[in-house]
């Protein structure tokens, strides 16, 4: 009887192992997180942030596209205006509107408004805590953003990083990349 029963453990515990030992074990997967954060700005976790079908037209020619909270009617700026002169507005929520330039061409975690497709000056919109992304085909889009004004300093590193997938990231005097940013709470986006 004890073979039997010792029998009938093994075979239901060694398939139970071996499939168990495919997965990987939440210390290695933490590593392995870190490690490409560190290589990437992106988040770990795509999938939390990754969008959700919204709202969007049936015809690819004419949709509206919303991300993230509904807009409230925060202050108004140009988009001229604020690259012009960013310090007034810093730390202030405001609403922007422009043409979409780029977007990040791997998970759309931010997208770039420009006055013009040329390559002068632009802002890099970001999204609050990455609680949501663009689609990765947003560039040529109108969008209309609400969010908070920032002027940053960006690492070496950063700026390659984000050159690298198509940005144009502007230089000060000195040749340190310095770019005017919004995170964004809320997105609309038309075609």
């Amino acid at each position: 009887m004890n073979s039997l029963r010792t029998s009938l453990m093994l075979l239901v515990a060694v398939p139970l192992l071996a499939f168990a030992g495919d997965k990987k074990t939440p210390a290695k997967a933490g590593s392995e997180d870190k490690a490409a954060a560190s290589d990437c700005h992106h988040p770990a976790d795509a999938a939390k942030a990754a969008p959700k079908p919204e709202a969007a037209a049936s015809s690819q020619d004419n949709w509206k596209l919303t991300r993230g909270e509904a807009l409230k009617g925060a202050n108004p700026v140009k988009l001229a205006d604020l690259l012009t002169k960013p310090q007034p507005h810093e730390g202030k929520t405001v609403t922007l509107e422009g043409r979409v330039r780029k977007a990040c061409e791997r998970k759309g975690c931010w997208m770039e408004l420009a006055t013009d497709a040329a390559k002068g000056p632009g802002v890099r919109v970001t999204f609050k805590d990455y609680g949501f992304f663009v689609p990765l085909d947003s560039a040529g889009a109108q969008a209309r953003v609400e969010g908070v004004v920032k002027v940053a300093e960006l690492s070496e590193s950063h700026a390659s990083h984000y050159e690298s997938e198509g940005a144009i990231v502007p230089r000060g005097a000195d040749g340190k990349p310095r770019e005017v940013q919004l995170v964004a709470t809320g997105v609309e986006l038309r075609r």
